[in-house]
């Protein structure tokens, strides 16, 4: 029986693009595939799973393509060529072909020692720093200690006791890697018996019990830039912890968190602070000097300020890390009440609170206003 041609069987034109031939076999792979059909259709659908493989081996390789096109099923004939895959055009160059597609769906490792064992990336490691506001707004540079790994030096880093050496694992030969077929499919999986490593260590070192390193502590550099937050996190690349079988490290996240402070809380980019005045001061006004983060600020107090009174002062809080401008500084007034009075001042007190009495209302405008309140909500 003839066979069928090659664009014809992924139903794309002749000068169809890498991507549009994919996407036809894909389409085709999925619908044909044997685990999809059981039953009566399912030597139907083998052949017809078979028939899109080989076109498609064919066609996505730029050589057997254009061999193909120059002289049809003849450039290709596995037995004028040796054939793709050597042999049925099925079990060969499958894993390739196929893999390409459907390799993320079943897990396939795809980074690998030059041995061919699975490589892994170490963990991340996280560090809570704790700083000062006034670090936090300015930016310092740090010291910060940290677990790491180094060579053993006992095995150097064999990891087996000396005078003795690791052997080839006897399940993976090596590789580190088994193979699995699950109906058509071969799957990959990391070799239960020495974790990927293709080595056993019959007698491990007694110092870095067969890891071939041992933990140690390094001091890094971290520079905390300007106007960083609690809760932010900073990355220092390649210091988490090793990888295996000669992966890539992890990395380390210092996570940021601000140390309370004696007058200023923060929000955003923005301080809050309370400022106790006097019951003089709120009476008669004047003039306050207010904290901030780079020194001293005046603030005009008006006559008669109540507690709770708010004070803005712009660009008096923190550039944040992102901020092209600072936040503002917001002083909230509370009016302190005299204690400890000697019986002078008690006098003084009585008679000013009788002469504000008689100046009826406009004295106390809110004490007024709430016993008014008061009286209507008891009618």
């Amino acid at each position: 029986m003839a066979k069928r041609d090659y664009y014809e069987t992924l139903g794309v034109p002749k000068n169809a693009s890498e991507d549009e031939i994919k996407k036809a076999y894909r389409k085709l792979a999925m619908k044909h595939h044997p685990d999809r059909n059981q039953g009566d259709s399912s030597k139907v659908a083998e052949e017809k799973f078979k028939e899109a493989k080989e076109a498609y081996e064919m066609l996505s390789d730029a050589q057997k393509r254009a061999a193909y096109d120059q002289y049809g099923h003849a450039g290709v004939d596995p037995n004028m060529r040796g054939g793709p895959g050597g042999g049925d055009g099925f079990n060969g160059g499958f894993a390739e072909a196929f893999g390409d597609i459907f390799g993320d769906m079943f897990g396939q490792q795809r980074g690998r020692s030059g041995g061919g064992r699975q490589v892994y990336r170490g963990s991340d490691l996280s560090y809570a720093m704790e700083i000062t506001l006034e670090e936090a707004a300015r930016g310092k540079d740090a010291q910060i200690r940290i677990p790491s790994w180094e060579t053993c030096t006992v095995c150097s880093g064999l990891g087996a006791k000396p005078g003795t050496q690791a052997k080839t694992c006897s399940t993976c030969h090596g590789s580190g890697a088994v193979q699995m077929r699950q109906g058509f499919f071969s799957v990959q999986q990391t070799c239960p018996h020495c974790q990927g490593k293709g080595k056993i260590i019959p007698d491990p070192c007694t110092s870095c019990h067969g890891q071939g390193k041992a933990k140690r502590q390094k001091t890094l550099e971290v520079k905390i830039p300007a106007g960083i937050d609690g809760g932010m996190r900073i990355r220092s690349a390649g210091n988490g912890e090793p990888g295996t079988n000669g992966g890539p490290p992890g990395d380390l996240y210092i996570e940021i968190r601000l140390k309370e402070h004696d007058i200023f809380e923060r929000d955003g980019d923005d301080l809050h602070c309370a400022m106790p005045i006097s019951i003089i001061t709120a009476a008669l006004g004047g003039e306050i000097d207010v904290p901030t983060l780079e020194g001293k600020a005046a603030i005009d107090i008006p006559e008669g300020t109540q507690t709770g009174k708010q004070f803005r002062l712009r660009g008096k809080g923190i550039k944040g890390v992102r901020a092209s401008y600072p936040g503002d500084l917001y002083c909230h007034i509370t009016v302190e009440t005299p204690v400890k009075l000697t019986e002078h001042q008690r006098k003084l007190l009585k008679e000013l609170d009788e002469s504000l009495k008689k100046g009826g209302a406009k004295h106390s405008p809110g004490e007024d206003s709430w016993a008014d309140r008061l009286r209507n909500f008891f009618k």
